[in-house]
């Protein structure tokens, strides 16, 4: 594994060094220790929980340093009844950068990770810069938008809402998007920008705080050579206006390796290399590893490190290693090919007795003796926010409203399925009549839109799923609480989503098929077909909150959706169902729906005469011929056969039903938001 600092201070033209220091020799883990050193080692700490107007105008590094670190992790194995757990160290396959970014779950560290030579706040990845590999913006909005977002959450209410747009401004031209600034970043449906302004954006929305440390995961991924370049270029100008930016990058060409102050070369867990870049090939020569002509540099020390090199199979000749070809086994159980455990060991031990190591060791001294006996503090990761509730509840529905309304696929196209099905359907049924035809045509309808208000719900999944990573990143950092984030959604976008199409459905086949023309029925039926779509659509959201896969919730949804079908009250007679599985009825949201539209729409309707509506009460229904040719004469009697009881207490019930599940699944959703693993 490679890794690649780059750290500079506006006060300091030379390269600032970035040192490695090994406190046990004999350790199969990483146990070591870093710092940046600079001619400011001595300054005041910087350290501070908001951004202030000082620390924007004046940007400044900190001194990064971690002692001892290790990590390790609990794996279980073996059937339930027999199953053990077994603590394994595997800090060579913990990704380091996120360790030093507080990214990483604390549970299993151990060590210490000093800032300016003082504990690690707690709060560090809030006030620290993270720019994650995979790009976490908002596609639909434009590079402005998005970085007046980071503006608007991340810097507190004491800079003024003027100031925050010059600040938005003028990262906008540090960066060089001025040309870009108000095109949208882009999704699969949006063309948007390159992908170098696509990185830069990312980028800036972690500069908009003037973080005292930038990292950088792998910020070439998925860049062509010349715009990767461009960006190296662009944080190297960065580094030099005073901010300490680290980074990991996989194999960079000649032109980026050279930006380079300092360079950290791990494999194993174990450092092979740490030192200026620019004396990165002569120490390797200085050990018997000699760069081949017009090699890059950067290809040169993987192949070292993967055993095939020239140099290196030079250097198996003559010392010719009995366990060379021996693999390592990773944390996933997989097998780490071309990693020579004995190059490893070899590369490590000439680094320990190199004077790199004996410098970093001295400058580590002087560290750990500023920080004299004080213990570094253990308390657990925490969030800080710049600003209160409502002001993030407000600025999260804003870019949930926008990216509804610019989203084509979420917005247009939902409103035109709805009204295209609720046309067919309603041709379908067009014109029930009061004979035996009326009875099945109206509880079949009732039936179908109840159904398709449950499984049009199960786009909702997505809500949570889609924007995982973003949501996770803006939280851990500090953008907004969880309880913002989720009711943000619920008002911005699952809101409207779900009301919309519904009340649509309802007034055009409500008047197609010729139900009941009398205005309470027909504002009941919008209402229960609105409860049911609530409910359906909390359930999902329950269902998917935390997880990885759409497809996965997809299957669970629709098995749920098709068991609940069964016991709506029409694919089976309830009352004739065995008392041990009756009770699964009471979890069926399409029979709430069903029995509140059935009594909205039944009572009051005679099918035996010929006169089109004569209306019949409960207490009379008795009265009326109970059958004709085998047909239930009163709506009453129908739903009195159904096991349904034909008052307004029956509809209303159902109502308070589905609220009552729709109540209890949104906690369930936000609890498993609340307590998703938000660590790497």
């Amino acid at each position: 594994m490679g890794t690649a600092r780059n750290n500079s201070h506006l006060k300091n033209p030379h390269a600032v060094e970035f040192d490695l220091c090994n406190k046990d020799m004999m350790a199969d883990t990483l146990d070591h220790s870093v710092i940046s050193v600079g001619e400011e080692e001595g300054a005041d700490s910087f350290q501070r929980s908001l951004p202030t107007r000082d620390s924007l105008r004046s940007p400044r590094g900190s001194v990064v340093s971690f002692h001892n670190i290790q990590y390790s992790v609990k794996q279980s194995s073996g059937f339930l009844c027999k199953r053990k757990t077994v603590e394994k160290k595997i800090l060579h396959n913990v990704y380091l950068l996120d360790v030093l970014a507080a990214r990483k779950d604390p549970a299993g560290l151990s060590g210490d990770v000093l800032i300016d030579g003082i504990p690690q706040p707690p709060n560090f990845k809030c006030i620290s810069g993270y720019v994650v590999q995979d790009d976490v913006v908002m596609g639909t909005m434009t590079v402005r938008e998005n970085l007046h977002f980071s503006a608007a959450l991340r810097l507190p209410s004491s800079i003024s809402f003027q100031e925050k747009e010059e600040r938005v401004t003028q990262i906008i031209g540090e960066l060089g998007l001025s040309k870009v600034a108000d095109a949208k970043v882009g999704t699969e449906l949006i063309r948007g920008v390159s992908g170098g302004e696509r990185k830069r954006t990312n980028i800036g929305m972690e500069l908009i705080t003037e973080p005292p440390v930038l990292f950088l995961d792998e910020p070439t991924t998925g860049l062509d050579a010349s715009t990767a370049n461009a960006v190296l270029i662009l944080l190297k100008k960065l580094s030099r206006r005073g901010r300490t930016i680290i980074f990991s990058i996989h194999q960079p060409r000649y032109s980026i390796f050279k930006l380079f102050d300092s360079l950290t070369l791990l494999a194993l867990g174990k450092v092979l290399y740490h030192g200026p870049a620019k004396q990165a090939l002569e120490y390797f020569s200085s050990i018997g590893y000699e760069c081949e002509p017009f090699n890059n540099p950067a290809d040169f020390f993987l192949d070292i490190i993967n055993g095939d090199s020239t140099a290196v199979a030079a250097s198996k000749e003559d010392h010719k290693p009995a366990d060379t070809g021996r693999e390592v086994s990773n944390e996933n159980g997989g097998v780490e090919e071309n990693v020579s455990v004995s190059v490893v060991d070899t590369l490590h031990q000439k680094y320990l007795n190199s004077s790199l190591y004996q410098s970093t060791k001295e400058a580590l001294g002087k560290v750990e003796l500023g920080q004299g006996k004080k213990k570094v503090s253990k308390k657990g990761h925490e969030i800080t926010y710049a600003n209160g509730f409502f002001t993030q509840l407000y600025w999260v529905s804003k870019r949930s409203l926008k990216n509804l309304i610019r989203n084509p696929q979420a917005s247009i196209a939902q409103i035109a399925v709805t009204v295209v099905l609720a046309l067919v359907v309603g041709a379908i049924f067009f014109g029930v009549k009061l004979d035996e035809s009326g009875i099945q045509n109206r509880v079949g309808s009732l039936f179908f839109v109840t159904t398709n208000q449950c499984f049009s719900s199960v786009s909702a999944i997505e809500l949570f799923i889609r924007d995982k990573k973003l949501f996770v990143h803006q939280y851990t950092s500090g953008y907004y609480r969880v309880s913002a984030y989720f009711l943000a959604l619920m008002l911005g976008d699952l809101l409207p989503m779900r009301t919309a199409p519904a009340i649509i459905f309802s007034c055009i086949t409500y008047w197609m098929i010729g139900y009941q023309a009398v205005a309470g029925r027909f504002f009941f039926f919008m209402l229960a077909l609105l409860m049911v779509s609530y409910t359906a659509t909390a359930m999902s959201l329950a269902i998917s909150a935390g997880m990885e896969v759409v497809a996965v919730a997809n299957l669970l949804i629709t098995i749920c959706f098709v068991l609940m079908l069964i016991f709506s009250g029409l694919l089976v007679n309830l009352p004739s169902v065995m008392g041990w599985l009756n009770w699964l009825k009471y979890f069926s949201i399409p029979r709430y729906g069903l029995t509140a539209l059935q009594v909205n729409e039944f009572r009051d309707l005679y099918f035996c005469g010929d006169k089109p509506n004569v209306t019949v009460s409960v207490g009379n229904a008795s009265t009326c011929p109970p059958v004709t040719s085998g047909v239930r004469c009163s709506g009453e009697d129908y739903l009195i056969s159904q096991g349904i009881a034909p008052t307004n207490m029956a509809m209303w019930e159902n109502v308070v039903a589905l609220l009552c599940m729709t109540v209890i699944f949104l906690l369930i959703a936000y609890l498993k938001l609340r307590f998703m693993r938000k660590f790497t």
